[in-house]
């Protein structure tokens, strides 16, 4: 079984007023250092089998034309990989370890080949 995740943003050029308002609860709350807070939204689909090159384009599809709205919204779909020790690249045995390797998974499509 894969898991797919879709992260859909605002653009950087639309005004985002939950982020403005989560930015200025921070000050009031004491928390200082922040510079910037984006509200997003994250889905998690969970597919049947190994995800394949047609079922990866249909869910990129999906993302754009349902999941986002493409005029205000980007989006970034990838798949979610177990979160083993050997996956991540930990040897402790503990789970102590940073993960070796990228922060982010690879893209199911990459932004550049969407037409």
């Amino acid at each position: 079984m894969a898991r797919v995740v879709v992260d859909v943003m605002l653009k950087p050029e639309i005004l985002d007023p939950q982020g403005r308002a989560v930015m200025g609860a921070l000050g009031r709350l004491g928390l200082t250092g922040i510079s910037s807070v984006r509200q997003g939204k994250r889905f998690e689909i969970e597919v049947e089998g190994e995800l394949d090159e047609d079922l990866a384009e249909r869910l990129d599809e999906l993302a754009g034309s349902l999941l986002s709205n493409p005029v205000i919204e980007d989006y970034e779909i990838y798949e979610e990989l177990e979160d083993t020790d050997a996956e991540a690249g930990c040897d402790c045995g503990e789970c102590a370890c940073e993960p070796a390797g990228e922060d982010r998974p690879t893209p199911v499509v990459p932004a550049a080949d969407r037409s």
